[in-house]
């Protein structure tokens, strides 16, 4: 069985952050057969993740969170746009996980906004977000304006084009084998033993 950690950062409910994110993991459901997903809203950690990043220790709310993410197969990561960028709540509950907790894992991001305007939010900020943390996002990545959600049927073919990708990953990622050493010793690391 596949497991598919959602985080949606939206902070209204409904919010339309949600509803994309239950979007992209009905679009990865369809594409991947037996799958289980759990959604993580932020919205109702957002004391314990603060009170995580200053005194340490996560809540056991918290705590389940962060294993769910740590353990999941995939991710699928949705925040709304505040100053063009990610929302804090959504960047504060990354900060709090281990810095190797989402190597390797790949992940599906979205977005939401008023705009179309923001929609470069996909490729820079949460792109090098998830760069940073060693995570693999799929190459679709998907953006809902306000306007996606009176007629969305082009949300829908990006939704789905996504999830298609992101199943597509998770089934080649689950056979895998690591490769064996190469033998290869980067440039940098001869350099340091000259020294």
């Amino acid at each position: 069985m596949t497991t598919i950690a959602v985080v949606t950062a939206g902070l209204s409910q409904p919010s339309s952050t949600r509803l994309l994110a239950d979007k992209l993991a009905a679009a990865v459901s369809s594409a991947l057969p037996e799958v289980e997903i759990e959604v993580i809203e932020l919205r109702d950690l957002a004391i314990d993740v603060t009170k995580n990043m200053l005194a340490g220790f996560p809540s056991p709310a918290l705590r389940a969170a962060i294993d769910t993410v740590t353990a999941a197969d995939g991710l699928i990561a949705v925040t709304p746009v505040f100053t063009a960028s990610y929302s804090g709540l959504f960047k504060s509950f990354f900060d709090v996980l281990d810095q190797k907790a989402l190597d390797g894992k790949p992940v599906l991001i979205g977005a939401t906004g008023g705009t179309e305007r923001h929609s470069l939010v996909l490729d820079f900020a949460l792109r090098p977000l998830f760069a940073y943390l060693r995570a693999e996002p799929v190459a679709t990545a998907v953006y809902a304006a306000s306007s996606d959600w009176a007629s969305p049927g082009d949300l829908d073919t990006r939704a789905s084009r996504a999830g298609r990708e992101f199943a597509s990953r998770l089934s080649s990622s689950e056979g895998a084998v690591e490769a064996p050493d190469s033998g290869f010793v980067p440039f940098e690391q001869l350099l340091r033993a000259g020294e």
